[in-house]
């Protein structure tokens, strides 16, 4: 862990790879950070993660999820009708951007890299 980071995350209290932090002002509450300067400014960042799964389109014929399909009730398997088979992205996201932007880039990524859009279409969630 980068050690400004540590130092961010000793000032406030908190796990040194939290999610999010608060945006902090003036003196710090560390009284020896307070003497050494006393009008610290710690940046905020928030991560947030972008889920995207990716489907082959349902006009297009899926042989891996019927292969599955059939291996499930070989097994024994009750009550599954039919399987799709997708991919998962989980994609890390930095503070540098707010949410609307950071939906634009998800989805530019998975047009442009994630999905062939002759076959496939994507869906995606965004957390902070």
């Amino acid at each position: 862990m980068a050690a400004p980071l540590m130092r961010v995350a000793a000032i406030i209290g908190t796990n040194p790879t939290p999610r999010s932090f608060a945006v902090l002002q003036g003196p710090s509450t560390s009284p020896g950070l307070a003497t050494r300067n006393p009008s610290q400014f710690i940046i905020a960042f928030t991560l947030m993660k972008a889920y995207v799964t990716v489907m082959l389109k349902t006009t297009v014929l899926d042989p891996q999820g019927k292969t599955i399909h059939g291996a499930l009730k070989k097994m024994g398997y009750k009550g599954v009708g039919a399987v799709r088979q997708g991919k998962f992205f989980e994609l890390n996201l930095d503070g540098g951007l707010e949410k609307n932007a950071a939906k634009s880039e998800v989805e530019r990524i998975a047009k442009d890299v994630l999905t062939n859009p002759v076959i496939e279409e994507f869906s995606y969630r965004i957390e902070e």
